[in-house]
């Protein structure tokens, strides 16, 4: 294929036409884009093409400018949420070689790695290709990564394992001419229980597992949630199919995909994601001009089915290995009592569906691994577990099939590699975007108000508090899921005596409500960001204090009600008595200065 930039013709690397290429020909395939790709970068550099002529091609790589002039931002996307050992190895290779070490995990289960110079980039994606990972699409006006239950396949009431679907549906729209340049991103989410932990309401397209049964026969199918988003402008989807079969579950997909590709709004990228189709058209001519490109599709045909994908995909091998004996963990004397792995025995591993084993989360503080806690992590999933890791949409990682006996050994090999704080998927375990620290969008930098949060509020002697999950972004775009915490901030700027200081938006409340249904969280009012975690902790040792018997967070923030948050935190709104500190942001030593540079679609 042959795409135009400036008055030079370059020869892009064929997208996937086969309906499952062989290791061969999608070896060659990603190949060939690097070196496409190592082209652009060359012209680019050279003059010959300007910033917006080769912004699409490095975007549609998973490549990011930062605000660091020179320096790049690689999105790796991990299908699923699940690899190999190998690939965590491969990836911890990549961070050294390229990232300073380190490495950063997204709430939509990638791996980012910052302060790449350009010219490296192509060594880097194919150290990447070498382990079946790629950046493709990982950015951009595409289906972003596809995202799949974490624990997948391990604990009661899963109506069925997602992840072979959700491999599927990536590979099927990966590197296509229809979803190469949509209107805006595009994201997709399956769940595999009904309590929908991988958030359907907030996707373009949300998956929920379900069962039911025909002619004496169990039969699997999902319900599908169409034109949810977050954003400054968060919207629910909406429910189009009860029970979508798994058989059609990829020509649905490109129903919705090509409703969107048709009738986004290419002019105004603030308004371009579906939801909003879905508000200007409204949702019954959305539904019948999906069900049109379906009935296309089914008539004339439409993106190929893959009836397998290529070994590594998603984490996908094609001769599992054997699970794990341990032989290699730490010998530690099993009868002593020790106060702090019981603490993290009750937060970080859950009893699997199979007898004998648990499922242990890893707590990854604010998503930043380094190269030898990936390697350390690996290990530990090669040697006592099924050779699998899962990124987990909150930033941390699932180990599976733990046997109970060698828990106390993986928690001392936890501990050699600074992994074993407990508290996973609590209070503590805060999520955060990594805000200024290198986006351009970002007013603030938040994975340094996460460590101040979690400092806050460490330990809390409420176990109902400790329920509780906060997450926060450092502008409105919600890439840490800010409208989803029970308490969630974003990053904004305000001034105070004529001097620029770093604020947080405050919300309460987010999250699905004891119905079922996706809840945002409700505006507060704005703090300084060095009172932030103050509000944070007033407002839940408030609740703390005044919960009622069965009372959720969100039944609580409704019976109080804004106003009285607002009085609550007032005097840190606007403090009467300023600060040195309160003109700088949280790790800065400097004065705050409100930055911006183009946006890149982070989210």
């Amino acid at each position: 294929m042959l795409i135009s930039i400036g008055n030079m013709e370059i020869t892009e690397a064929p997208v996937y036409s086969a309906n499952t290429p062989t290791e061969a020909e999608y070896d060659k395939t990603v190949r060939s884009d690097i070196e496409v790709f190592r082209q652009h970068i060359e012209r680019y550099l050279a003059g010959e093409i300007n910033d917006d002529q080769f912004r699409a091609q490095r975007l549609r790589r998973g490549i990011y400018s930062q605000r660091q002039p020179g320096v790049q931002m690689i999105r790796t996307k991990v299908p699923g949420g699940t690899l190999t050992s190998a690939q965590m190895v491969q990836l911890a290779r990549v961070a050294d070689a390229f990232g300073g070490g380190k490495g950063h995990l997204t709430t939509r289960q990638n791996m980012q790695y910052h302060f790449v110079p350009l010219r490296q980039v192509p060594d880097l994606l194919h150290m990447l290709a070498d382990a079946r990972l790629t950046t493709r699409e990982a950015c951009y006006n595409t289906v972003r990564n596809v995202t799949a239950d974490s624990l997948a396949g391990l604990l009661p009431g899963e109506a069925f394992d997602v992840r072979p679907y959700a491999r599927q549906a990536a590979f099927a729209f990966l590197h296509k001419e229809l979803t190469d340049s949509l209107p805006r991103k595009f994201k997709i989410s399956f769940s595999g229980y009904a309590s929908d932990p991988m958030l359907a309401g907030m996707h373009d397209a949300g998956l929920v597992a379900v069962t039911r049964e025909e002619n004496g026969e169990v039969k699997k199918g999902f319900r599908l949630y169409v034109g949810g988003g977050l954003g400054p402008l968060p919207r629910e989807a909406h429910l189009l199919d009860e029970f979508l079969p798994v058989e059609q579950l990829v020509p649905r997909l490109e129903a919705v995909i090509r409703l969107f590709n048709k009738h986004g709004n290419r002019q105004n990228k603030n308004t371009a994601r579906l939801k909003f189709v879905i508000k200007d058209r409204g949702w019954d001519w959305v539904k019948e001009t999906i069900e049109a490109e379906y009935q296309d599709i089914l008539a004339n045909g439409g993106v190929p089915v893959p009836t397998e994908v290529p070994e590594g995909f998603g984490g996908f091998v094609s001769t599992p290995p054997p699970l794990g004996n341990g032989d290699l963990l730490p010998v530690i004397d099993g009868q002593q009592r020790d106060a702090e792995f019981d603490r993290w025995l009750e937060s970080n591993a859950k009893e699997q569906v199979q007898p004998g084993y648990a499922a242990v989360t890893v707590m990854v503080p604010q998503g930043n691994l380094t190269g030898d806690q990936m390697r350390g992590i690996a290990k530990i999933a090669a040697d006592a577990g099924d050779g699998t890791l899962r990124f987990t949409i909150e930033q941390n990682i699932v180990l599976g099939f733990i046997p109970v006996a060698n828990l106390r050994r993986v928690y001392a090999a936890l501990k050699l590699i600074g992994m074993h704080a407990p508290g996973a998927d609590e209070l503590e375990d805060i999520v955060t975007c990594p805000g200024a620290y290198s986006c351009n969008l970002a007013l603030t930098k938040t994975m340094n108000l996460g460590a101040a949060l979690y400092a806050a509020v460490k330990s809390h002697p409420d176990k109902h508090v400790r329920k509780l999950r906060i997450r926060s972004s450092g502008c409105p775009n919600s890439c840490g899921q800010h409208w989803l915490g029970d308490v969630g901030f974003y990053g904004n700027a305000r001034k105070i005596g004529g001097k620029e200081v770093p604020y947080y938006q405050m919300l309460l409340g987010g999250g699905y409500d004891e119905s079922g249904l996706l809840r945002f969280g409700l505006a507060v009012q704005s703090v300084p960001a060095r009172l932030a975690p103050e509000a944070a902790r007033r407002v839940l040792d408030h609740y703390a204090a005044n919960r009622q018997d069965g009372e959720t967070f969100r039944q609580y923030v409704m019976r109080f009600q804004i106003p009285f948050f607002k009085n609550l935190t007032g005097d840190l709104a606007k403090p009467a008595e300023l600060f040195p500190e309160i003109y700088q942001d949280w790790g800065d030593d400097m004065a705050y200065s409100l930055q911006l540079g183009r946006g890149e679609c982070a989210s």
